[in-house]
């Protein structure tokens, strides 16, 4: 192409401005081309820096989804708040929580509005959401806007900072902002998302997949921990279970009770008391009580207990009850009068003997109750006297006609009981042998019988704890109250052969006799006066003459209260005083057939060998060997053993043994001393064609010793046995026919004589029954089986 001369001059020049030597206007078809396209390249520069980058586009999105969602939870709270409204009512019903949390919601709610009208929107619905229908809200304009202000200064400088730093593009610190979440804590909204196609949002991911795994882990590790502390927890719950059932121990009010398990209960120390009335201990020397001789083997006993004087039942069973001697708990017989009350107490009239005045000290169902724990008294003398006003948990009432059989259940029935409502103490009375002593002897074939029947009660009953797996666990004791001795009409004496009864105001007691002058100060000269008397008797050493308050023996312990009379007349063992009232007895031994009733007595000395009672006890409480023996001792000393026994704290009295017992051997060792068999003041023939003379003492109304048909006194048949009574060196031989031999003809009509008379005596033995028992009925005097403590003859 030719070169076209330069042309100075121009359009611009012609208006007389100079022109650069380089103006594109100079330039030519090419230049200009190269011009247009670099004036493209600047448009797009310029429109491009006046583009919003990425990173602003997607907080300006984030910031719409974020003013789309608070609307929406707005309308969502709205709804349920108006749902929540009272049914029917056109009140709403608002959250009171809402009161506590409206400063709280204005906060969240100013961070999550935008500019302009969304904000008033979401304000509004704010609103709309905290105060329903009918509400109107109270005037918070000032604070919000302020807050609002504030809000909107922080958000335009963290914008304009974000923005200058994200000037040059997604390049550098943008990218590094965004990938590192930076943008969420500046964002204009206050909050962001990660990006979904970020690496970040995968690399977290898989960390909160790690996180839930590890999660899962310590939950699974937490679980088997808490799971395996409760296998170990339930292992030592049973290990101590049976630990605790090997021996678990038991608070009531006296301390810790060891409990002991048979397997299917837990029982707190208990024990059976057993009272055998009349007893005597020799008994256990005619091989007829194979139970009881067991029991001895098993246990642990002295050879025999020495009862208290006087040695009848009421004062003897109190004596077991409480520790005391009878002058000390003051029933000092089975009848005595009291000076201070002036009034009599009767063992078998229960409106007068079963009032608490007439009980002093505590026996031991008192003490248990006391102390926490629950007794069962059954028939017990005295249980049914409300003494101190405190009751036995369970008390029966004397019911002499009641079946050994029903009263060994009995026993077992308080043993079946709940654990909450078993009883520690379970004592329980049988009368049957001392009946059957009173009215058959205790060398007859009838108390022989009797006594075989208790031992078969005994025998019910321990078969029953074996049954139960109680015979390690429950502690029994066998006691009785006395002996008994045969009467006989030779060993009668005439009271009024010893005294002017005309002096006297008041009888006590019987076969001994306590007397009461009617003038106090005749009490000296009554008293020589009846010595004086003995000396004329045929046998003058039949009877002892004490005052209570000079020569009463000491080992008597039978002078410190005024309830025991001041003069007492004292028979030997196997005699009687009886008044003209009851007998004329000059005339029945003259007769020389008659048969004196009650054929058994007790209540005379009561270190006399006749007199003997036992005490047998085995158990955990006494840990002995069996068969173990104990020094003799006097039933005193009961009450502390029995208190012992189950725990309890006794009250103070007049024993002085304490558990653990001290044995002294065992009954078999080779210088042990045998259970002595003593000599029965007893005849071994019977009178011919007898008469029945019955001792008014024990009245009718007692059917322990109503009159029955005479017998031949018997002695054991077995010749391995001792032979009871039949030698008497210590006793006068009375001078009466003695019978023909029985295979005589005169023997057979005696024989016929005596069964017709012995019919005849049953009739009228029944009649007297039924007319006094009328009579009691009447008069208000009588006892009946229900509740009769008196009923056995004492």
């Amino acid at each position: 192409m030719p070169l076209q001369p330069l042309n100075t001059t121009s359009p611009a020049a012609a208006g007389g401005r100079d022109h650069a030597l380089l103006s594109p206007s100079d330039y030519d078809a090419d230049a200009a081309s190269i011009r247009s396209d670099q004036d493209s390249d600047s448009d797009d520069d310029e429109r491009q820096l006046r583009a919003r980058n990425s990173r602003e586009l997607r907080a300006h999105d984030r910031l719409v989804l974020m003013e789309e969602e608070e609307l929406d939870q707005l309308v969502t709270e709205t709804r349920r708040k108006q749902e929540r409204q009272r049914p029917g009512s056109g009140l709403p019903v608002p959250n009171p929580l809402r009161i506590f949390t409206r400063r709280l919601s204005d906060a969240s709610l100013s961070r999550s509005r935008s500019p302009g009208a969304s904000a008033s929107a979401t304000a509004a619905a704010a609103a709309a959401a905290l105060y329903p229908v009918g509400e109107s809200a109270p005037d918070f304009a000032p604070s919000i806007s302020e807050k609002r202000g504030r809000r909107k200064a922080r958000r335009r400088a963290k914008k304009d900072r974000l923005l200058a730093d994200a000037e040059h593009g997604e390049d550098g610190e943008l990218m590094y902002e965004m990938e590192e979440g930076g943008m969420k804590e500046g964002s204009s909204t206050g909050e962001s998302s990660d990006r979904d196609d970020s690496d970040e949002v995968d690399r977290r991911g898989l960390l909160s997949l790690a996180d839930a795994k590890a999660k899962r882990s310590r939950n699974w590790r937490r679980w088997l921990l808490i799971h395996a502390m409760i296998a170990v927890a339930f292992a030592i719950l049973v290990l101590l279970a049976w630990k605790l059932s090997m021996g678990r121990t038991r608070r009531n009010g006296h301390g810790q009770q060891r409990l002991l398990s048979n397997g299917t209960a837990m029982f707190a120390p208990t024990t059976i008391l057993i009272s055998l009335d009349g007893f005597r201990a020799d008994f256990l020397t005619r091989d007829i009580t194979p139970r009881l001789s067991a029991f001895i083997r098993e246990g642990v006993s002295p050879p025999y207990m020495l009862p208290s004087f006087p040695s009848v039942t009421f004062p003897n069973h109190y004596t077991l009850a409480t520790g005391l001697y009878p002058e000390s708990h003051g029933v000092v017989g089975n009848t005595f009068w009291d000076p201070a009350l002036q009034e009599e107490f009767y063992y078998t009239d229960p409106a007068r003997s079963m009032d608490p005045k007439w009980w002093q000290g505590e026996p031991f169902w008192v003490t248990a109750e006391r102390q926490g724990l629950k007794s069962a008294i059954h028939m017990w003398p005295g249980s049914e006297a409300h003494i101190l006003h405190i009751e036995p948990t369970y008390m029966d009432r004397y019911n002499g006609k009641e079946q050994l059989t029903t009263k060994a259940d009995r026993v077992l029935e308080f043993l079946d009981m709940p654990d909450v409502d078993r009883p520690q103490i379970i004592a329980a009375y049988v009368p049957n042998i001392d009946s059957a002593g009173h009215k058959y002897g205790p060398n007859s074939t009838e108390i022989r019988s009797t006594i075989q029947s208790v031992d078969h009660f005994l025998d019910r009953i321990f078969a029953g704890m074996e049954q139960r797996h109680l015979a390690d666990i429950v502690n029994v004791i066998v006691v009785s109250d006395h002996g008994m001795a045969t009467t006989h009409v030779s060993r009668l004496i005439q009271l009024e052969d010893l005294v002017d009864t005309s002096r006297i105001e008041h009888t006590d007691g019987w076969p001994l006799v306590g007397l009461r002058p009617t003038n106090p100060d005749e009490l000296q000269a009554i008293h020589d006066e009846v010595v004086a008397r003995t000396k004329t008797l045929d046998h003058p050493d039949a009877v002892e003459v004490y005052l209570r308050d000079v020569n009463m023996p000491e080992r008597y312990h039978f002078s410190r209260n005024e309830r025991i009379a001041p003069l007492w007349i004292v028979p030997k063992t196997g005699w009687a005083l009886v008044t003209m009232d009851e007998m004329n007895v000059r005339e029945a031994q003259a007769a020389g057939n008659v048969v004196y009733h009650p054929r058994g007595l007790h209540g005379y000395d009561h270190e006399h060998p006749l007199m003997r009672a036992i005490f047998v006890a085995r158990g955990p409480a006494f840990p002995h060997q069996p068969n173990s023996r104990l020094d003799v001792f006097q039933n005193t000393e009961v009450y502390n053993i029995l208190c012992d026994s189950v725990g309890m704290t006794p009250k103070p009295n007049n024993g002085t043994l304490r558990l653990p017992l001290a044995p002294v051997g065992l009954h078999d060792d080779e210088k042990a001393p045998g259970l002595q068999v003593p000599a029965d003041p007893v005849e071994t023939a019977t009178l011919a064609e007898p008469t029945v003379v019955s001792s008014a003492k024990p009245t009718l109304a007692n059917p322990a010793v109503t009159t029955g048909t005479s017998i031949t006194q018997a002695t054991p048949t077995d010749s391995t046995q001792p032979t009871i009574g039949v030698e008497l060196p210590a006793e006068p031989e009375p001078t009466q026919p003695v019978d023909q031999p029985s295979g005589s003809a005169g023997g057979e009509e005696q024989d016929k004589n005596k069964d017709l008379l012995d019919k005849v005596s049953d009739f009228w033995d029944w009649v007297a029954g039924k007319v006094d028992a009328w009579w009691g009925k009447v008069s208000g005097s009588a006892s009946n089986d229900g509740g009769d403590q008196g009923a056995s003859s004492g």
